[in-house]
């Protein structure tokens, strides 16, 4: 008789399934993607039978790993509602779990992404405001707080966004975009959080689910928008996966680790050895960052699924994609075809960090270069590293043929490669390069230029939390003085250069002038998808025109030590009938009747009077 009880015993602790990860969580109903790949996680999970009675299971993927079922759903047609997946072992029920299919938001497919008309502020959450305090150290979370350490945590969080979005929006941002927050618990530097150890779940230093819920709602009301940094390419090595994986090709596999050769030309390169361009696509971004392979169709449809469910549940505008062309090509333009026919006038920009502008153009969507390779990758818009990496020269060099303002010339003459300028993102730096305070040896001068320029070119702007009060950082010294804290995020910062009467003089000059441009810039419609009409740049004295039916923007920037006088016969064509307009920076009037003085480094950004 003890014995049968012991039986009795045992064979419930087997037919009780442990489920301890069920991703996702949850989906909506009406959704695109509605044959929904449900994975289910728990010790022998593949031992046990599923079924259910008011969910369509069109198949179940058994792996390698007996810890792991991957369950595909039919959600079409279905209400919102909860309903019920069945475990049995052995013809006896073991476990039932529920799974909700949600009501989306109305009009939810037609959300419009991030576009020409706003201004990107890129914040790196740990550096910019500790909202609270109590979540600096996180039980459970190997890292904690240490603000003593330049590569440590340092408590920034949510809240502290949410505590400035005031700022933000007076500043004259209209989007954010925050490096990572999900979880990272990597030992050292999770501060950067692109080694995601949970791709489901916002790091609870940084805040909880709901919190990022919050955020997004919080801007809405502002009519802001929300970018999540996206990564595609690799998690963690600390990911509950990456520790039990799936499958051996999971991730790319060498066996195990082997470094990416970073050689992103290789995708492309009609001459290029096997071995090579295997090394860039499957090697490692670095050893803690394990390579996804996409070229698995159930690691592909995993990422598909949880981007489309942060995109449905935090309610986002936008994506940026981190590393995009590290990924395997064919699959991450499968990845993002996925994205935008789920959401047609959502916004995507990949990170294609490279240094000419054809390779660059290879990468946005319908490009005339892909299709000589019949590769389209569907990715709206891509990163102006050229112009980035012009800006970072001509301010502080000797104008000569192929030196000062003629690079930025030069840049804009590439714009014929690129099947949609309008969604080039430009930039003077972001969280992985030199500060541009620092690159321009804390000139404000210099940085007036700069912001100048971003502001009033074809694209999308963008600029890094902290340089609208002349932050600088030395990236020689390590990533963490190019993430400095922004002072008076923290209580007890000396200084506070959230407030006017917190900002030093010096501060105060530099977010006064670029509060000025980017207030100016939320109603400037000639520059949000106006036409450029450029001219050759002179005695280091760039000139181009921004023009839409409303509007003609002309735009001097003077990289002279010495005054300049330009005679304006030359812009003819571009002037027009105007014989006035209004400086927007300074508020002066300017006569256009035969030259035009323009002070030493000094920008001019002239609304010429529309003469009817």
């Amino acid at each position: 008789m003890k014995l049968l009880r012991v039986l009795l015993c045992l064979f419930t602790l087997v037919a009780q399934a442990q489920i301890t990860r069920v991703e996702p969580p949850f989906w909506w109903t009406g959704m695109e993607h509605a044959q929904v790949e449900v994975l289910l996680n728990g010790p022998s999970i593949s031992d046990y039978e599923v079924s259910s009675s008011d969910l369509e299971i069109l198949k179940i993927d058994r792996v390698e790993n007996p810890n792991y079922l991957f369950v595909t759903l039919q959600t079409a047609e279905q209400s919102a509602g909860t309903y019920h997946l069945k475990l049995t072992i052995s013809g006896k029920k073991a476990q039932e779990i529920p799974f909700e299919l949600r009501q989306r938001r109305p009009d939810s497919k037609n959300r419009q992404g991030f576009k020409s008309s706003d201004l990107i502020y890129l914040i790196m959450a740990d550096r910019f405001a500790n909202g609270d305090p109590a979540n600096d150290s996180v039980s459970g979370l190997k890292e904690k707080a240490d603000r003593s350490k330049q590569g440590g945590r340092h408590g920034g969080d949510i809240q502290g966004i949410i505590d400035h979005l005031d700022y933000l929006q007076e500043l004259g941002a209209t989007a954010i975009w925050n490096t990572p927050l999900l979880e990272d618990d990597d030992a050292q530097y999770s501060y950067h959080t692109y080694a995601q150890s949970d791709v489901y779940r916002i790091d609870p230093r940084y805040g909880s689910n709901a919190d990022y819920v919050r955020l997004a709602r919080e801007m809405h009301q502002r009519d802001m928008k929300l970018i999540m940094d996206y990564v595609t390419n690799h998690w963690g090595a600390e990911h509950w996966m990456i520790k039990d994986l799936p499958e051996y090709d999971w991730i790319h596999q060498f066996p195990g680790y082997a470094n990416t050769n970073y050689r992103m030309t290789t995708q492309y390169d009609p001459n290029t050895s096997q071995i090579d361009k295997r090394y860039n696509e499957d090697g490692w971004f670095v050893r803690s960052m394990p390579d996804l392979n996409q070229r698995n169709p159930r690691v592909l449809n995993y990422l598909i699924q949880n981007a489309i469910w942060w995109i449905e549940y935090a309610d986002l505008d936008g994506l940026r994609v981190d590393t995009y062309s590290y990924n395997n090509k064919e699959e991450i333009a499968q990845w993002t075809q996925a994205i935008m026919n789920e959401y047609p006038n959502f916004n995507v920009v990949g990170e294609v960090w490279l240094h000419n502008s054809a390779q660059i153009a290879y990468w946005q969507k319908d490009s005339k270069i892909g299709a000589i390779q019949n590769f389209n990758s569907h990715l709206p818009s891509v990163m102006d590293f050229t112009l980035h990496d012009a800006i970072g020269l001509m301010f502080q060099e000797e104008a000569s043929w192929d030196t000062g303002m003629i690079r930025a010339y030069e840049n804009l003459v590439n714009d014929f490669l690129y099947t949609d300028i309008d969604k080039l993102l430009v930039f003077a730096e972001n969280h992985d390069t030199q500060r541009i305070n620092t690159v321009l040896d804390g000139s404000l001068d210099d940085y007036k230029l700069t912001m100048a320029l971003i502001g009033t070119v074809r694209g999308i702007p963008q600029i890094y939390y902290g340089s609208e009060i002349g932050m600088q950082g030395d990236k020689a010294k390590g990533d963490g003085d190019i993430r400095r804290d922004f002072p008076g995020g923290w209580e007890g910062d000396p200084v506070n250069a959230f407030t006017p009467e917190g900002r030093t003089l010096r501060q105060s000059a530099y977010h006064d002038f670029t509060k000025t441009l980017f207030q100016w810039r939320k109603t400037a419609s000639a520059v949000h998808q106006g036409k450029t009409t450029q001219y050759i740049p002179e005695n280091n004295v760039y000139v181009y025109f921004r023009e839409d039916d409303q509007q003609r923007i002309m735009v001097v920037l003077n990289n002279n030590k010495e005054p300049q006088t330009l005679k304006l016969d030359r812009f003819r064509e571009s002037i027009n009938t105007s014989t006035s307009g209004k400086e927007i920076l300074s508020g002066k009037t300017f006569q256009l009747d035969g030259k035009l003085n323009v002070a030493a480094k000094t920008p001019l950004i002239i609304e010429l009077a529309m003469n009817k």
